[in-house]
């Protein structure tokens, strides 16, 4: 939907993002990136394209030797990008380093071996799905095996969510992943509704002994 400048994703009723609220996406790139500012030719994998915000953010955090794949189910959601949505993205979608990949995001995890420095998952509502049942799978532990063995050691899994949810976070765990919960707004500083990142440390030890278990 678009009234005037402002744009809106809907799911029915639902509102699933607009334009004039980005600040908890764009803190999901920005907090990954930080963790991995040291490494050379970075390799990010951003599950989910919005309207831009963490691509976009992606971008301004990492250098030009970085390569960023960009991950989304729905072909509309690129056809609007390159559309009536221009103007959001920036022509981001055109920077040397972004590689669009139309399809499901779990099959470009799972196809990763030691692929990725940083995998941004913000793919539906988070774990709690809203648009498709099958988003769960991406969220449960064989979804959160594959991301573990698809990052490289020392890679983040930056995960937003609109809710906390704390069988999520013992799942990132049970898994093998170090993490770090942030609680943040919507429209950063200036408030809006809460919503919550996971910056999870994959780790190979502690990996194996989750599955030895």
């Amino acid at each position: 939907m678009q009234r005037g400048a402002e744009f809106s994703i809907m799911l029915g009723s639902i509102e699933l993002m607009n334009s004039r609220r980005s600040g908890s996406e764009e803190m999901l790139a920005t907090l990954a990136c930080k963790k991995i500012t040291d490494r050379r030719e970075p390799h990010i994998l951003v599950a989910g394209l919005g309207m831009g915000f963490t691509l976009r953010a992606v971008l301004a955090a990492l250098g030009d030797d970085a390569r960023v794949n960009v991950a989304e189910l729905v072909p509309s959601v690129v056809a609007w990008a390159r559309g009536p949505m221009a103007e959001i993205f920036g022509g981001c979608l055109e920077d040397p380093r972004v590689r669009i990949i139309e399809g499901d995001v779990g099959c470009v995890i799972k196809s990763g071996r030691a692929t990725y420095d940083a995998i941004l998952l913000d793919v539906d509502n988070g774990p709690e799905g809203l648009t498709r049942k099958a988003n769960d799978d991406i969220y449960g532990i064989d979804g959160l095996r594959a991301a573990h063995a698809a990052l490289r050691p020392g890679g983040m899994l930056a995960v937003w969510a609109s809710a906390p949810n704390r069988q999520f976070a013992n799942r990132l765990n049970d898994t093998g992943f170090t993490v770090d919960e942030v609680n943040l707004r919507a429209n950063g500083k200036r408030g809006g509704a809460r919503h919550v990142i996971w910056i999870a440390t994959n780790d190979r030890g502690r990996h194996r002994k989750a599955l030895d278990n």
